[in-house]
């Protein structure tokens, strides 16, 4: 009976003439928004998690991409082809009935046992990427092989900044395994780290690392800022002042006469270095006036427009 499949082109939402830029970039996208651990006992984000895992594994991979391009409408027919000379040992066309039937078989099989079957190496490895380049090593024709492959971590600033250890559940095929992963001080977003063994079949895996939004401190390279709201009278007559590092609270001086979106700089108190040190932490001050005033505030401001000579509009001061 015909197999009805899915379009990986539709499920990632690209078009077929995308570039693996593309792809990617559209892959990441989506896996951040339909991960598991981002979306905890959601079984439909789970699956659909599944279904873009796999439409990257095959659009990312020139030569499986080029494989499930051949196939054209047939994909979906379950109608027979045939593959390129000498392609995964096989000889002569492929019906994708059988190849079904062969994986249903199996205890636990899923579609991800068919994509093995298909094209070999890592088909469906819930929540892993395979990095650009890598291939899988070892037999071929739908056995299984040691394959590199590679995961998201999303974590905190601080954690980043600080160093720390958290432990990370990944999925196997149909297993799931618990890894703890170092994170050393200094770590930036988009790094990797490397776990020797902890991927398929004692391969490797590599856990990239995403830096959460912060809504204190703002990155910059080694360096961070963040910004400290002060009063009119603060910016005027100088003042001492609380501002938020990332070793906690820390008071600073602010000069007298310092206008709005100045900045002030604290030496060694950004993000870790890898070789040792630390960038630089950033003050920037805002000026904020009262919306409400008390009637002794307005007469005090009222007496201080009559006796200042100061415009800022002609410069004067």
């Amino acid at each position: 009976m015909p197999v009805k499949f899915r379009d990986y082109y539709e499920t990632l939402g690209v078009a077929r003439s995308a570039k693996v830029e593309d792809i990617k970039k559209t892959y990441r996208k989506l896996a951040r928004k339909y991960h598991p651990d981002l979306n905890p006992n959601n079984k439909q984000s789970e699956e659909k998690f599944k279904e873009i895992q796999e439409a990257y594994e095959v659009l990312s991979d020139p030569e499986k991409r080029k494989k499930y391009d051949q196939l054209g409408a047939n994909w979906k027919n379950g109608a027979e082809f045939t593959p390129p000379p000498n392609w995964g040992g096989f000889q002569g066309g492929i019906n994708l009935d059988d190849i079904f039937q062969q994986a249903g078989r199996q205890r636990g099989s899923t579609f991800s046992d068919f994509f093995e079957t298909l094209f070999g190496g890592m088909g469906g490895m819930g929540g892993f990427e395979t990095p650009e380049g890598a291939r899988p090593r070892g037999g071929g024709g739908g056995r299984a092989s040691r394959a590199e492959a590679e995961t998201e971590l999303p974590l905190p600033l601080e954690d980043m900044h600080r160093g720390t250890t958290r432990k990370l559940t990944v999925r196997l095929g149909n297993a799931e395994k618990t890894i703890d992963v170092r994170i050393p001080p200094g770590a930036r977003d988009d790094s990797r780290i490397r776990i020797p063994g902890g991927g398929p079949n004692g391969g490797d895996l590599y856990v990239r690392l995403r830096q959460e939004p912060n809504s204190r401190f703002m990155v910059k390279g080694d360096d961070t800022e963040t910004e400290v709201a002060i009063t009119p009278w603060e910016a005027a007559l100088g003042a001492n002042i609380e501002v938020p590092t990332l070793d906690g609270k820390q008071e600073i001086r602010v000069p007298p006469g310092i206008g709005s979106g100045q900045r002030l700089r604290l030496r060694g108190q950004g993000l870790t270095l890898r070789g040792g040190g630390r960038g630089d932490h950033f003050v920037r001050l805002k000026i904020v006036v009262p919306k409400q005033l008390t009637d002794a505030e307005k007469n005090l401001f009222q007496e201080l427009s009559k006796v200042s000579h100061f415009n800022p509009r002609n410069g004067s001061n």
